[in-house]
């Protein structure tokens, strides 16, 4: 390691000793009280400390560390940790401005404060409803305020496979049955949920009505008025589509374990 070090303080050595040769560069060495006749990496090191010690006050020690938070914020990848740094550098930047007497600045710091506040605030009240949604059950009782009833009979067609889709449904009263895949809908389930997030909104299963009943409509432009004023909404339709998946994945890997058995069992049976 130490040799290393004078292996880099001989190269840096050498790099001065060229540039001290340079005329303009000697008059500014002169000017910082460097002998260019004798410039090495530990004569330059040590008038910059000396001058760097010089010139340090409390008023501008305040400065460099709310420029050291301000340099910070540039360096987060995520939202709060960069409006923290930017509430110390305030902060710093207030005293300098205090301290020094220089009242713009002071004034402006005062003013980016209650905005980064306000904005820390924000997010961390948001990732708290973000948890509260993931961690929470599948319920959307709390939407139905936004959605519209409708009436459907017996041998009605919500929708069919491949239609345009343009609304979500929530089963209410009555019962409904998947055609495709000979499933029946009980109350109080969610309907339509996946047309909202295919690329072209197209139904990817028909929905007949089997019993007389009622559901609860609500339009996809709608939809997007909800998760704008609400995002929490996001990831409780996040789990819910995610949770339609995998059930539906689960429900083939099923059924293609019935073929194989029958499969198996054909099999044996036959004759050789």
């Amino acid at each position: 390691m130490n040799s290393q070090f004078l292996d880099l303080t001989t190269f840096l050595n050498r790099v001065l000793a060229y540039a001290s040769q340079d005329f303009t560069l000697e008059k500014l060495l002169l000017q910082f009280h460097l002998d260019p006749n004798n410039l090495t990496f530990h004569a330059v090191f040590s008038r910059l400390a000396d001058i760097l010690l010089a010139n340090i006050n409390i008023p501008n020690a305040c400065a460099l560390i709310g420029a050291g938070f301000y340099a910070a914020t540039f360096l987060m990848r995520t939202m709060v940790p960069l409006r923290v740094c930017g509430i110390f550098s305030a902060l710093f930047f207030m005293a300098y401005g205090a301290l020094a007497t220089a009242i713009p600045t002071f004034l402006m710091y005062l003013l980016l404060l209650p905005i980064n506040g306000l904005r820390l605030f924000q997010i961390i009240k948001l990732v708290k409803k973000a948890r509260v949604a993931a961690q929470g059950d599948l319920s959307m009782d709390w939407l139905k305020p936004f959605m519209d009833r409708r009436l459907f009979r017996k041998g009605d067609i919500l929708f069919r496979k491949g239609q345009t889709a343009k609304e979500m449904y929530l089963t209410s009263t009555g019962k409904y049955l998947v055609t495709e895949l000979n499933i029946e809908l009980p109350p109080g389930r969610l309907v339509g949920e996946l047309g909202f997030l295919t690329p072209n909104n197209r139904r990817t299963q028909t929905v007949e009505c089997i019993e007389d009943g009622a559901v609860l409509t609500i339009t996809y432009d709608r939809l997007l008025e909800v998760y704008f004023e609400h995002p929490d909404f996001g990831y409780f339709f996040l789990r819910l589509a995610s949770d339609r998946l995998l059930q539906n994945n689960a429900r083939l890997e099923g059924i293609i374990e019935q073929y194989k058995g029958k499969l198996q069992a054909a099999a044996a049976i036959s004759p050789r």
